[in-house]
């Protein structure tokens, strides 16, 4: 999975965690809408993981 930066933007919408420097969890997430820059985070140095991305259902 790769991590995004602060500002980029986002590919998907869905839950993102924000992660560690080196990859650590801190278990704060935030949603985040496809096509939307991601928004600054806590600490420096820290980015963005999708975790939990949104499901849609077709319509017919």
């Amino acid at each position: 999975m790769s991590s995004k930066k602060p500002g980029e933007i986002a590919d998907k919408s869905g839950q993102y965690e924000i992660v560690g420097p080196r990859g650590g969890k801190t278990g704060q997430e935030r949603t985040i809408v496809k096509g939307e820059p991601l928004p600054p985070t806590p600490e420096k140095g820290q980015k963005y993981e999708l975790v939990d991305p949104t499901k849609h259902k077709k319509r017919k």
